[in-house]
């Protein structure tokens, strides 16, 4: 079996050591014949598009030898789809002068170092075609420009916002200026590519300086991309469309490309049946089934699409590690900070709403691709193309509105198992949250006074804040009685602890012996008329089980029991007698 390159994102290392490849060359084909002078693809993280700007490298850039012989790019593609493509653009295999840029690297905690750490991978690739300094073919001025561009100012030289923006500013058209140089030596266009340019704007606006970043960014597109007569074309990659009047200003020859577009769909993530031969060349056809279940989901214009990233992790996991269950590979690979905003900010409805996705039930909402960071917020509509356009939503059907046709609406759910943990976990970590700043005094007091009403007010109060993900779950209820038990004063919670002929769900221990043990035994039920049932159950079970006897043979004085019974987001207590009392 083929290595899996996991973590590897340069297209030549994957021809080089052999690895298992998915054949997506054909995009080179495509970003030709369909592209715009600038292609912009939108696509959620991990599915590939660093690898596939690699491809195009690859394919597309003169490259010499350490000998100074031009490259022959065709052993890289030697088996390849692209091979049966058209001479005219076999034609343009190893042609161009290439410019490739990575902006991940600005994910920085203020706007000096973000700014700085993308003057510094400027500055790698003036210094990659180093070449050009000593070359004859520029004029004095043009070498000494790069010379300059490549002659950084120390971080701590920079001593106020002055001299930073003035060291910045040099840079803001330094993509440009390598172009002209390029195409002057090679006497060719150049091809521009943009990785994860949306990255800076990202950060910058969980981080405080938005403005400031798009400011910068939208200068270094507009010298590079829309005012270079050395362009052949651009290719930019990211997870979500900023709006073209924030970043891609006057680019009014910008093709773009997002999940939601026809066209290019098979580029970026694994169809179908890319899926399944995986599988089938890894032996594990017979978990065909699970991986769709966990990780398919996606609809790309109307194509149906594999999270890549999670399908090799899993592939990896499952035919060479033997593990034997799936899981969320693709929820660790960032924080889903949106995901999380969304949660603790939600208000009534939209807690509806998360309640029916959850369910696997599905929602309408327009759709609109110009948008940007900073006002994600602003509408819940905003917030809900975010997540679709980002891959945390998928497309189940469309329409148009009848009275305005500009309007078009998506019926969207969540696309599957991986994707639902995500939202899930957050909820969880929010509802934890909730229970630990409320104030637990009442409810303390209730439990030792024996105000059944009291504590099944304060609990019914409690979950009715809640989004109903773990409706019925047993071990959710239970988790969440035990929680809020710990601190009452003068008390021990412990759980599932040996007493008579069983282990009783929670119990109390005291500190003084001379006070009760207190405990209780949970219960649940799918529909309101069942819950009474559901309380008789726990006391049948107190008693059959012996649970009071068990405690009192410890040596404790006395014990009181509480049978308790949720429903949704709706509980009910009631008090055992039995040995209550003693």
């Amino acid at each position: 079996m083929k290595k899996i390159g996991i973590g590897y994102e340069k297209y030549k290392e994957f021809i080089d050591d052999d690895m298992y490849y998915i054949d997506k060359t054909m995009l080179i084909n495509d970003v030709v014949e369909k592209g715009g002078k600038v292609t912009l693809f939108t696509r959620p993280r991990r599915f590939g598009k660093t690898l596939a700007l690699s491809m195009l490298r690859t394919f597309f850039e003169l490259e010499y030898d350490y000998n100074g012989n031009v490259i022959d790019k065709k052993r890289y593609f030697e088996g390849k789809k692209i091979m049966g493509a058209s001479d005219k653009i076999l034609s343009m295999m190893g042609k161009y002068p290439v410019i490739k840029l990575s902006l991940k690297s600005a994910k920085q905690p203020d706007f000096r170092e973000a700014v700085l750490q993308l003057r510094d991978e400027i500055v790698l690739e003036i210094d990659r075609h180093n070449y050009l300094k000593d070359s004859d073919k520029l004029s004095g001025t043009e070498k000494n420009l790069l010379k300059e561009l490549s002659v950084t100012r120390k971080r701590g030289e920079l001593k106020n916002e002055n001299e930073l923006r003035e060291e910045i500013g040099r840079y803001a058209t330094a993509l440009k200026t390598l172009s002209v140089c390029l195409k002057k030596y090679h006497n060719e266009n150049v091809i521009i590519l943009l990785d994860e340019y949306d990255v800076p704007l990202e950060n910058a606006y969980y981080n405080g300086f938005y403005d400031e970043m798009v400011g910068f960014i939208r200068s270094l597109f507009e010298s590079a991309l829309k005012t270079n007569d050395a362009l052949q074309f651009g290719v930019v990659t990211g997870c979500l469309r900023i709006s073209k009047e924030s970043i891609f200003t006057g680019l009014n020859h910008l093709e773009i490309s997002s999940v939601y577009n026809n066209g290019f769909e098979e580029a970026f993530g694994f169809t179908q049946k890319e899926t399944e031969q995986m599988l089938i060349d890894y032996g594990i056809e017979d978990r065909i089934p699970e991986a769709k279940e966990w990780y398919d989901g996606y609809l790309f214009g109307e194509t149906e699409i594999y999270n890549p990233w999670s399908i090799i992790k899993y592939v990896k996991s499952i035919a060479i590690k033997n593990m034997k269950f799936p899981e969320a590979y693709w929820a660790n690979t960032s924080s889903n900070q949106i995901i999380k905003d969304m949660i603790w900010h939600a208000d009534d409805e939209m807690k509806q709403e998360l309640d029916i996705l959850i369910k696997g039930g599905t929602i309408e909402k327009q759709i609109h691709e110009d948008i940007t960071y900073d006002d994600i917020h602003e509408s819940e509509d905003n917030l809900w193309n975010f997540l679709f356009f980002t891959g945390y939503m998928k497309k189940v059907s469309e329409r148009r509105d009848e009275q305005n046709e500009e309007k078009i609406y998506l019926t969207m759910k969540i696309p599957n198992i991986e994707i639902r943990s995500i939202y899930t976990n957050q909820i969880s970590s929010w509802f934890d949250k909730q229970v630990k700043e409320t104030d637990r005094g009442v409810f303390y007091k209730a439990v030792l006074d024996g105000d059944t009403d009291a504590i099944a007010g304060y609990v019914t109060k409690l979950l009715k804040k809640s989004i109903s993900v773990f409706d019925n779950d047993e071990a959710f209820y239970h988790g969440l009685f035990l929680s809020l038990l710990y601190g009452t004063p003068d008390y021990q919670p412990r759980s599932n602890r040996e007493e008579g002929d069983g282990r009783p769900d929670i119990v109390l221990y005291p500190e003084n012996p001379q006070d009760p043990a207190i405990i209780f035994e949970i219960k649940t039920r799918k529909k309101f008329n069942e819950m009474e049932a559901g309380l008789r159950e726990a006391y049948d079970q107190i008693r059959d089980k012996k649970y009071e006897e068990g405690v009192l043979e410890d040596g404790y004085m006395g014990v009181k029991s509480y049978g308790i019974c949720f429903c949704k987001k709706s509980c009910i207590v009631g008090v055992y007698e039995g040995l209550s009392g003693r």
